[in-house]
């Protein structure tokens, strides 16, 4: 297929290698953020910039708008294309009928469930893509692109994928963001985060073999209120902390009191 990527950030950065490995063609790109562009074209020989959002005369298959949630509406309404070709957005959280507005569109949803970075590499086979449209053609049409890159392929609705998003944003997002925190307290004591590697590894690998909640360990669990305590107070000088600290164990007590 002949594709056009709208956004050059981390997840079209990804999805172009992998569309190109597959045989597809990519064959433009349009960034407001022509740095992140240009960079991005350098992986694709056989692409050219754009500094428009008309695409009535190029022969594209695919219009694929990788760009944050908020920047979706915008660059719809303002995006152009023949009758009959097929445009998508990348997100998450946000429905199918963002991209209405879109004359003469075939639209869906093209949602790859992962993390994305430039500097990391991924193998995409391993990417679980998430796919939706207006019809079953356009449906059909999407599962294939999909099936190109990815060996975990479903077709999910708007509401289903929400959902989805925010379960991943739990099991994502906020464990990055406590691995950060985990990795600040050891600088500040002095201690290398390799510390925690074995640990964090365990834990991820538990998961993903028992329901999380069963297999929960700590202080908060045992209820062990006088090492709570002794971690708050730890915790003085850092409120934020303390207060997301204090939060999780309350949550940890309450679901295992529960069970």
């Amino acid at each position: 297929m002949n594709i056009a990527l709208i956004g050059a950030g981390n997840v079209a950065w990804h999805l172009a290698q992998a569309f190109t490995k597959a045989g597809h063609k990519v064959v433009t790109v349009y960034s407001r953020t022509a740095t992140q562009r240009d960079e991005l074209l350098q992986l694709l020989p056989n692409a050219r910039a754009t500094e428009k959002t008309d695409f009535t005369n190029l022969a594209v298959d695919v219009v694929v708008l990788a760009v944050p949630d908020a920047a979706i509406a915008g660059v719809a309404a303002q995006l152009q294309v023949k009758p009959g070709t097929v445009v998508v957005h990348t997100s998450g959280s946000q429905p199918l009928a963002l991209l209405q507005s879109i004359t003469g569109a075939k639209i869906g949803v093209f949602y790859p469930l992962q993390t994305f970075s430039k500097q990391k590499a991924l193998d995409l086979k391993l990417v679980p893509f998430l796919v939706e449209a207006e019809d079953e053609a356009t449906l059909d049409q999407l599962t294939q692109l999909a099936q190109s890159i990815s060996n975990q392929v479903q077709q999910v609705n708007s509401e289903a994928r929400k959902q989805l998003h925010l379960a991943a944003v739990f099991a994502c997002n906020f464990t990055n963001h406590l691995l950060g925190i985990s990795h600040q307290l050891l600088q500040n004591a002095g201690l290398p985060h390799t510390l925690l590697q074995p640990l964090i590894q365990e834990t991820i690998a538990k998961a993903a073999l028992y329901p999380p909640f069963e297999v929960q360990t700590g202080p908060a669990s045992r209820h062990d209120a006088t090492t709570i305590q002794a971690h708050l107070q730890m915790l003085e000088q850092q409120p934020v902390f303390q207060e997301l600290y204090l939060k999780l164990t309350q949550s940890i007590q309450a679901q295992s009191l529960a069970k």
